[in-house]
């Protein structure tokens, strides 16, 4: 069943009275329950996707069904790179704010951010306020509330670029811990290969922009999968290979395109 159905969509920008095509012809459709990461040059449109899909931008042309399964529940929630959190509130607070918003019953709302903080190992810190956490913390509390908030899609906008690598693993362990249990719909941007391998079971591969889709790749490892599994693979390890390939030509024909030869 579809989740999500991009059809035709093209983003077009108006900067300094001249055109900008952030996305060109995007066609994508996602499955419900499908963990999808979308991986691209820098300025291919990724974010432009992410908040049209979120509603923090309008397309300029095309169309966008999804499907909502329960009018009761929010459609998504997105988690940004270390900006989700809201700084005045505690942990707690932050975790339980989209079930506040709601008017869920406060017992409600204590069991499920109590059940949240300690799938993030955060439930001895749930009194402290984010100027008092780590950047990995924080980012546990972006998903913590995502999570809690039970959205049907999870937008994900490279929340984990800004974290040092053990913690990245941690979370992105953690993250794929609670997605095999809640099986939520996820669109998650990243510019690591490695991350996109082992979290996805697609990767929408994308141009420089403007942004187009030139390669969807199923990914056919099993899960549970870890980043010994992926780099073992022989498979995923040609992957890899082609995706760098790709990302590398796009980088260098945009450096070409733009340098004083072509202005």
């Amino acid at each position: 069943m579809s989740k999500i159905l991009i059809k035709g969509l093209s983003k077009r920008f108006i900067k300094r009275e001249k055109y900008l095509d952030a996305l060109k012809d995007i066609h994508l459709e996602i499955k419900e329950g499908e963990f999808v990461c979308l991986l691209g040059p820098s300025g291919c449109g990724k974010s432009t996707l992410l908040r049209i899909l979120s509603q923090l931008e309008t397309p300029t042309s095309g169309t966008i069904q999804i499907s909502q399964s329960q009018k009761n529940l929010p459609l998504q929630s997105m988690v940004f790179q270390e900006k989700g959190v809201i700084p005045w509130l505690t942990v707690e607070d932050n975790v339980a704010f989209g079930l506040k918003m709601r008017h869920e019953h406060p017992k409600k709302i204590k069991t499920i951010t109590k059940e949240y903080l300690y799938k993030v190992g955060l439930q001895q810190y749930k009194h402290l306020y984010p100027k008092e956490l780590s950047g990995g913390m924080k980012q546990r509390v972006s998903i913590a509330r995502a999570f809690a908030n039970n959205p049907e899609i999870l937008l994900m906008d490279e929340p984990f670029a800004a974290l040092d690598e053990q913690n990245k693993f941690i979370l992105q362990e953690e993250l794929l811990s609670i997605w095999q249990e809640t099986k939520k719909t996820v669109l998650f941007i990243t510019h690591s290969i490695d991350e996109a391998l082992l979290l996805a079971d697609r990767i929408i591969l994308m141009s420089s922009q403007p942004g187009t889709i030139v390669k969807d790749i199923p990914i056919s490892l099993p899960r549970p999968r870890t980043i010994e599994d992926v780099r073992s693979s022989k498979e995923l390890t040609q992957i890899f290979i082609d995706v760098w390939d790709h990302l590398q030509r796009e980088v260098k024909e945009n450096r070409e395109h733009l340098s004083p030869e072509n202005a």
